[in-house]
């Protein structure tokens, strides 16, 4: 068991603190072939699973040329370069799933009603 520990304790990386309704730019290291490269995906945090063990994911979500895209990362992913907070977020949800269902990203406005 000690040893299990140990190797769980030598995958953990640091990364910057970051929580649901961020919006990251995760550095990714892809390998196409003998060649490998740094892939920026920048989106929203929808949802964090796991606590902060060797298990724990996280998913961005981002809206590519129309489509919604989400990708599923583990948090101590040795392909995980860097992680950017570009914009922290303020959400009373732990998990943003009804973001899928918005069809637009515009900010909604209470109208006032028209006194007569």
């Amino acid at each position: 068991m000690k040893l299990v520990k140990n190797i769980s304790q030598a995958q953990i990386k640091e990364l910057p603190e970051f929580k649901v309704g961020d919006t990251v730019k995760v550095h990714q290291r892809i390998k196409e072939g003998s060649k490998e490269r740094v892939q920026i995906f920048e989106g929203l945090v929808i949802a964090r699973k796991g606590g902060t063990g060797v298990n724990a994911t996280f998913m961005v979500r981002k809206i590519s040329y129309g489509v919604g895209v989400e990708r599923i990362y583990p948090i101590h992913s040795p392909n995980i370069v860097k992680l950017e907070v570009t914009k922290p977020g303020k959400v009373s949800r732990a998990k943003l799933y009804y973001v899928r269902a918005r069809q637009d990203s515009q900010p909604r406005f209470r109208k006032n009603k028209a006194k007569k």
